[in-house]
């Protein structure tokens, strides 16, 4: 037995500092000597290189609480206990946008696959309130390691209760090709209660998104199953001088100008809100209270946004947080925190439900923001979906998905079609303002106009007068 003193996950900033920090200070004095030794002279200024490891965690093996043997293979592989990184990280990925669907297939791929588990590791997330596991090749640890930007750690009282969902990121060779048009797949294990997804280890899926949507795909189909409304939106709880509140769900697909508008909605009403906290950056799930009140959630404590889309300087604000991915390319992203676990969970009842348009202009008969007057007109817009590409996925020009959602509700439409009319009946009984906003997000030349008047006539409509 291993003294608890001496186990590397209880005394973990020793342990970085034994390794890791020693390491740097190591490489980055091998590095000055030989460069004095080599040009006789020493800088006057020194500007620190990065050396050693920029990121590294404690990873050990744990006792999963899985249902199925089919799932014992899975026991040898170390699970991430604690992280350490040193931001800004920059990370080149072998890829820069995502394509096609997750698509949801008949056969379970841990019955598929053969894994070298010497070459995995896991990384514990807690999404919503749900517990996925995370496996990742190590082909792809740069971006397996970004999580813990994105989806809190799950700790070892987490740990005790079975997972929800699994997540296999990396698969080798060709397993689980042919089973669907693109090779990004998920399973439905019903009968020893989880969800199994899927993504093979070749370079053209070494992009954040895939691992990031994959693990929300999987959350989605399991929160309809409960019964429940998942959404893919940004949703945030102000607090207005004189103790007003107001929480604003903006549903939409990827570039609609959700967090566009509600920067320049914070920028703005700088003045008149007290306070602004982010319940859910991209994605979350609805639920209807005792009274049938919704009752709104998130999923993840950090953002993944696109750089080109961010208020000049925005980006440089959180650079102590962020990793960014392929700075130089087209979509160049950054992933950082923006909210507290607790916040994502705790449940907050929704006052405001909008669909970000981003692709239709503004005049008398189509205004910025735009109540629905019945439930039909309602579910007619959501369910269209329509957005401007911006290009973040292999997708151009004007898109339709359903419910801007193509992660799990397409692949449980019976389902999903029942629980949105049954919420979105509740949303008009309950007098939630239900409507659309125009972002012009996807129209040349209103990149930042766009959101901005939007925002300004948000800022309206809950009750603040610009003065």
């Amino acid at each position: 037995m291993i003294p608890e003193g001496d186990r590397l996950d209880k005394r973990p900033y020793r342990t970085f500092n034994e390794t890791i920090e020693q390491l740097t200070h190591l490489v980055r004095t091998v590095y000055r000597h030989i460069q004095e030794n080599i040009t006789g002279s020493h800088p006057n200024v020194y500007r620190q290189v990065p050396a050693g490891g920029e990121i590294a965690v404690i990873s050990l093996p744990k006792e999963i609480a899985y249902k199925g043997e089919k799932y014992n293979k899975l026991k040898s592989i170390p699970v991430i206990r604690q992280m350490l990184i040193y931001p800004p990280l920059v990370i080149q990925q072998p890829m820069n946008k995502r394509t096609g669907q997750f698509k949801r297939i008949e056969k379970n791929p841990i019955d598929l696959v053969d894994l070298n588990t010497d070459e995995w590791i896991c990384y514990p997330s807690k999404v919503g309130k749900l517990l996925i596991m995370v496996y990742f090749h190590l082909e792809f640890f740069e971006l397996g390691f970004s999580m813990c930007n994105l989806f809190q750690l799950a700790d070892d009282k987490d740990l005790e209760r079975k997972p929800d969902a699994m997540f296999l990121y990396g698969v080798p060779g060709n397993a689980i090709d042919g089973l669907t048009k693109y090779s990004t797949v998920f399973y439905e294990d019903a009968e020893n209660g989880i969800f199994v997804g899927a993504i093979p280890n070749r370079p053209e899926f070494g992009y954040f998104g895939y691992l990031k949507k994959m693990v929300l795909t999987l959350h989605n189909s399991i929160i309809m199953k409960m019964g429940n409304m998942p959404f893919h939106g940004a949703m945030v709880k102000i607090l207005l001088q004189g103790n007003k509140e107001a929480t604003i769900l903006l549903m939409g697909d990827t570039g609609a100008g959700k967090s566009e508008t509600l920067e320049a909605f914070r920028v703005l009403g700088e003045k008149h809100i007290r306070e602004l906290t982010i319940i859910a950056d991209d994605m979350g799930s609805i639920e209807l209270d005792a009274e049938g009140n919704p009752i709104g959630y998130g999923t993840e404590i950090g953002a993944f946004l696109r750089l080109d889309d961010l208020q000049p300087g925005y980006a440089f604000g959180h650079l102590d947080r962020s990793i960014i991915f392929n700075p130089s390319q087209v979509n160049a992203r950054i992933v950082f925190p923006v909210t507290k676990f607790e916040t994502l969970i705790q449940g907050h009842k929704i006052d405001y439900i909008l669909y970000a348009n981003n692709y239709e202009e503004i005049d008398s008969e189509h205004p910025a923001i735009e109540r629905f007057s019945s439930v039909e007109w309602a579910l007619d817009i959501f369910r269209e979906g329509a957005v401007m590409s911006k290009g973040t996925t292999s997708t151009t020009g004007l898109v339709h998905s359903y419910f801007a959602n193509i992660f799990g509700p397409p692949e449980y439409r019976c389902i999903h079609e029942e629980i949105a009319e049954k919420f979105f009946a509740a949303f008009f009984k309950k007098d939630v303002f239900v409507g659309q906003m125009r972002t012009r997000l996807g129209i040349p030349g209103y990149e930042s106009t766009g959101p901005h008047e939007t925002a300004l006539e948000l800022l309206r409509v809950i009750g603040v007068t610009e003065s």
